[in-house]
């Protein structure tokens, strides 16, 4: 069977609370950003939530990327790992019920440990901070990598959270090379400005001499190229990414290839919860990239696609059905004319 991307990345269940932002000081909280903590750590702000009432999802930043891909009408394959307890089989049975294949040994025996899970806490003005224990995702490794699987995708996606630990960063970087060798597009995301901080070079073996698809942020351009100006971000940017697509938030984004700089606009929305808005973003941009779609253009439904999922809670949509609804009203909008991009 073939596939139009083949996703590499941790494997985690999103436990999602709304709080103040009081909560957030009182426990130390970076705002905004994703933190990786000990499963000490995750079990104290966990009791300490203990009156507030969660949303529970599968995730993962590659992973709800994914799935939006799947969701959208595409074929995808992740590739992960996971401990065999009640976390992990949720993750599993999840991604299957969307329709996403995963690597046979995704659930393992021979390794002790946990699966991940992230605790997303949003507030008022729809932020979301993160700290996450990966558990047995940090023993993702070459060993998960389903070759014929991703020999016969056009797309290879990686995460760029898969730079936090030996094992990952392998995997990634022989995931990478062989797609080279296989003649498959590579894409890859920055993440989180963490990441570009603290795990930079990691990163760049990750990046080799440059990828087809780099997706990234606002805050992690300008990180990355250590600058205050976008443009001087984009022309570093531009060396490592045949095509670069750079979020802006409400004011859409920035396409960035051969032909030069494209904006493109976002769409209005009333912003409850911005958590997997970079995900969904990349998943509408893959999709329409497989579909056919010009740059600007499969942009332009990263925007839309985002702009609908941070008007509900949660890092992705909740049914299949939500994602073909956003996709047919997004071709409802450019069949109007509305769209000039």
């Amino acid at each position: 069977m073939s596939y139009d991307v083949y996703g590499l990345g941790n494997a985690l269940v999103d436990m999602e609370y709304r709080v103040d932002e009081g909560f957030l000081r009182q426990h130390g909280i970076d705002k905004g950003h994703m933190t990786l903590v000990t499963e000490e750590r995750l079990d104290a702000l966990t009791e300490a939530l203990y009156e507030y009432q969660p949303e529970r999802m599968s995730g993962g930043s590659a992973a709800n990327t994914i799935i939006a891909v799947q969701c959208f009408g595409g074929r995808a394959f992740y590739s992960c790992r996971l401990a065999d307890d009640l976390t992990g089989r949720h993750f599993v049975s999840d991604l299957g019920a969307a329709g996403v294949h995963t690597n046979q040994n995704a659930l393992t025996h021979s390794i002790p440990g946990k699966s991940g899970r992230c605790l997303v806490l949003v507030t008022p003005d729809a932020e979301r901070s993160m700290s996450t224990f990966l558990g047995i995702s940090t023993a993702l490794n070459t060993g998960d990598i389903d070759e014929a699987a991703l020999a016969t995708s056009r797309f290879l996606y990686i995460e760029g959270y898969l730079s936090s630990s030996d094992d990952t960063l392998t995997a990634a970087v022989a995931a990478r090379e062989f797609a080279e060798s296989a003649h498959v597009k590579t894409a890859f995301s920055l993440s989180d400005p963490s990441m570009v901080t603290f795990f930079r070079d990691n990163l760049t073996r990750i990046l080799g001499n440059g990828i087809d698809y780099l997706f990234c942020n606002e805050e992690e351009a300008l990180s990355w190229a250590g600058t205050d100006r976008m443009d001087v971000a984009v022309k570093e940017l531009r060396d490592i990414g045949r095509t670069v697509c750079v979020t802006l938030g409400k004011h859409g984004s920035l396409v960035v290839n051969g032909r030069g700089t494209t904006p493109v606009s976002g769409f209005p929305a009333r912003a409850v919860d911005t958590n997997g808005a970079g995900d969904v973003f990349a998943g509408a941009c893959l999709f329409g990239t497989c579909a056919g779609m010009e740059a600007a253009a499969a942009a332009a439904f990263g925007n839309f696609a985002a702009a609908a999922l941070i008007q509900t809670y949660g890092a992705r949509f909740r049914r299949p059905d939500d994602y073909r609804q956003v996709l047919e009203r997004f071709k409802a909008d450019v069949r109007s004319g509305a769209r000039q991009d």
